[in-house]
Formats: C-alpha cells, structure tokens, sequence
C-alpha cells in the first residue's frame, strides 16, 4: 500500500534547486531594473512560461487529471497573490542592500515563518526535530543578519529579505490549502496576479526601466526560477504539508550560494561559515523527521487528482478507472496506523 509519495521529496528539492538561481542572476539584472519592476518581471515570466505550457499540454486531451480551481478556493487564492506582490519586492530592496550570498542563506527563515504559521493558524503539527529544526535556522539567520557581531546592528538589506521570507511563510500556506489543485493553474494565477500587482506599483510610483534585453532576461528567469519552482513545490505541498516542504525547500539557499560565489564573484566571511553550520544541521534535523501512529480519518468531501492504490482511496465507480483521475469524492471514516505527513487528508489532532 503506497502511502507516502517519495517523488514529493525529489519535487520539493527540485523546487529548491531552481528556485537557487533566482538570488545570483537577480543582482545582476537590478544593475539594469529598478526592484519593484524586477519583482514584476520574474512573476510574469513565471505566468507566461507556465501559459504556454499549460496550452501545450492541453492539446490531444481528452480528461483533466487535476481538480480545478474554484470559487470557494478565492480567499486563499487573493491572499497568495497579495503575498506574491510583497515578498519579492522585499527580497528584491534586500538584495540591493546585502550580498546575494547573505540574501540566499537569509531566505531559509522562509522555513521559520512556514512552520509557525502552520502551526498557530493552520493547526499543522510540527514534531520535536522540525522545533530543533526551526531553532538552528532562526539562529543561524541571526548571526548572517549581524553587520557587527559586538554591535547588534542590523542591516537594512537583511531585514528586508527576512520580511520577504515572513511574506513567503504566510503565502506557503495559502498555497497548501489549494494543493490538491491543477498547480499550473495555481502558477498561472500567481504570476499574473502577483506580476501586475507588482508592475501597477512600477507606473503609480515611475519607478521603471525600458531596457528590453534586461526585460526578457528577467521574464526568462522568471520562468525558470518561479515558475517551475513554484509547479513543483506545489506538487510537494500535496503530500508533505507547508512546514516540511518548507523544510525540503531550504536547501535552496545553498545552491544559492554556490552560484553567488561563482556568478556574482563574492567572498564569503568567517560568519557566514559558522551561520552555514547552524542552517546545515536545521535542514538535516528538518528533513529526516519521521511521524507515526494510529489515527483516525473524519469523513470528508472534496476533489483533487487521485489513484485508488494509496490505501485512502477506496470508493468505487460504475466504470472501470485505471491511475490517476479527478472528481468529487467522500471519504468513510478510518483508523489505521502507518507514516505520514499532514497533507489535506491527515490533519487530524494529537494529544
């Protein structure tokens, strides 16, 4: 009985390594774009490249294997699209402030801000390791913030990307609760959204550069970096839940960091050494979490894409069905036993 879908972890590590390339090859474009108008162009790169797709894959089609989006998903939808529009804007005045590196290995609060929105507001339950977790990578990013070690002073640069990192944990779980949706709709929303309402602040404040090769870099970028990353980390959400994607998803900031090195040319200092430990062992601590027991499933209706060989799925149909499909169905109540992680079928309570 397959009940957990290890391709989830290799999509939410797939995420996180194209979401990599975002940081390095931002800074050098924002020598060229002003940050609200970059912001902008990855989010409609993001939307137009997953477009294209979602026509492409369309064609010769005769079923939608995804559930589709509807009217009763709006709240989250407009909340991560709002979201969307602050976040990179932030991340964007941070990196004009910071290194890429710093910007990079700053983003991993984003698994902070995850966690403990998940926890308080969407009840999601979070195990003594992901704590442990949560701990090291809070403090690691306390000590890479720190201009002066003897000081306590801030950078302006750092606050923005963890301000952008809070933007993000809030918007990861706004995304969960729509994860049993078609992801290439949900990009397709997000870019757009998230690209015009970032571009309409580009015209009210006349913060805008007409440089076409920049803008086409960036759109491309956005693609790559956004787009894509956003379709798998969605697909992972489905199975994992927000606070261990998240966890999965910070090994981003690594990458992120190799590129800088390589593409923005940056010298890493003794601090940021001794912060890489403590994100280092947050992430391993994160990711090798481990959750069973008995529990019991309420009875739900809902609709998303499904098989019936993942031991939740057992109702019937008049016709023979065979992989994965998508429609209204009724979960009966069931107790059993066996490793999980609270997807949207195992938000049960524990004592």
């Amino acid at each position: 009985m397959r009940l957990i879908n290890h391709s989830s972890i290799f999509y939410a590590i797939l995420a996180a390594l194209l979401f990599s390339l975002s940081s390095p090859f931002s800074k050098i474009l924002l020598e060229k774009l002003p940050p609200t108008q970059m912001a902008a162009m990855l989010y409609l790169g993001a939307g137009l490249g997953m477009s294209v797709l979602y026509i492409l894959r369309s064609k010769g089609r005769t079923s939608e294997k995804e559930a589709r989006l509807t009217k009763k998903e709006l709240p989250y939808i407009l909340g991560m699209i709002l979201l969307d529009v602050a976040a990179p804007v932030f991340l964007m005045l941070g990196l004009t402030r910071t290194t890429a590196a710093s910007a990079s290995l700053l983003g991993n609060f984003e698994v902070v801000a995850t966690a403990l929105i998940a926890l308080v507001v969407f009840q999601e339950v979070i195990g003594k390791r992901l704590w442990w977790s949560i701990f090291l990578i809070c403090f690691g990013c306390l000590i890479l913030s720190l201009v002066d070690m003897t000081g306590f002073t801030f950078s302006s640069g750092s606050l923005f990307v963890l301000m952008a990192s809070i933007c993000w944990g809030f918007e990861n779980n706004c995304t969960r609760m729509l994860s049993l949706k078609n992801p290439m709709e949900i990009v397709i929303l997000k870019g757009f959204g998230s690209g015009f309402g970032a571009l309409l602040i580009c015209f009210i404040t006349g913060n805008i550069a007409l440089h076409i090769p920049s803008i086409a870099a960036a759109c491309f970028l956005g693609f790559i970096s956004y787009g894509l990353s956003i379709f798998f980390y969605v697909r992972a959400q489905r199975d994992l839940g927000a606070a261990r994607t998240g966890a999965y998803y910070a090994f981003a900031p690594f990458l992120g960091v190799l590129l800088s090195v390589i593409v923005n040319k940056e010298t890493l200092t003794m601090v940021f050494f001794i912060a890489l430990l403590f994100f280092g062992a947050g992430v391993y601590l994160a990711s090798s979490e481990k959750h069973k027991h008995v529990h019991t499933h309420s009875p739900l209706v809902h609709e998303h894409r499904h098989s019936h060989d993942d031991g939740h799925h057992t109702h019937s149909h008049s016709e023979q069905i065979k992989g994965e499909h998508s429609h209204s169905h009724s979960h009966a109540p069931l107790t059993h036993e066996h490793p999980h992680t609270p997807d949207l079928h195992h938000t049960h309570s524990h004592d």
